[in-house]
């Protein structure tokens, strides 16, 4: 982990400013511009890029995916940048935990999988490209979405130590432990084969 510099009353501030703009829905925001309806009630009525697929709009599903990438990265970016590198970590964590538990969906938000790979990219832009690809191979191979996600986010606390990014260490152990955790159910339907394939409807 990064040494330690800025006070708690900052790394709270960061937190909170970390939480809030990563619980920002942007599949909803994305389903409900583009007049696609109310994701909630399509495929998953899961709030990513995967269950915006499902709409049948891939522009949407992009803007989605390139939007919930960003708000992790652009967050950690800036707290780097005004605080150092312990604020950036504790504001990457806050980042995921608000798009996946958002205090304005009732705690019920996203899997993860698009700002998890935003913050890497961000947090050390080596180990996030072998992430994404990683995440581009397993979907490609399984044409399962939820297979690359799985996969990038179980390498990425071996690859921040083998590429020299160790002080990242304990933070891809803790995302990708809530990118798993998210998947829960997805592991359970890739065990019993009822996982669906990336633009099957669910």
């Amino acid at each position: 982990m990064p040494l330690i510099e800025n006070t708690l009353n900052v790394l709270m501030l960061w937190a909170v400013i970390g939480y809030l703009a990563g619980s920002v829905p942007f599949g909803m925001v994305m389903a409900r511009v583009m007049g696609l309806g109310n994701l909630r009630d399509i495929g998953s009525g899961n709030i990513g890029a995967t269950n915006v697929l499902r709409t049948g709009s891939k522009p949407a599903a992009a803007a989605t995916l390139v939007l919930d990438a960003a708000k992790g990265a652009i967050v950690l970016l800036i707290a780097r940048a005004t605080a150092g590198e312990d604020a950036a970590q504790v504001a990457a964590l806050a980042a995921m935990i608000g798009h996946c538990y958002p205090v304005w969906l009732k705690f019920n938000g996203g899997k993860g999988v698009a700002t998890f790979l935003g913050i890497v990219l961000a947090l050390a832009w080596p180990v996030g490209i072998v992430c994404c690809a990683l995440w581009l191979l397993g979907a490609a191979v399984s044409r399962m979405s939820s297979v690359g996600g799985l996969l990038s986010a179980a390498a990425s606390s071996m690859a921040v130590l083998l590429m020299g990014y160790g002080t990242a260490y304990l933070l891809c152990i803790v995302l990708s432990g809530i990118v798993i955790w998210r998947h829960r159910g997805n592991i359970r339907r890739i065990r019993t084969g009822d996982e669906p394939k990336i633009g099957e409807k669910k």
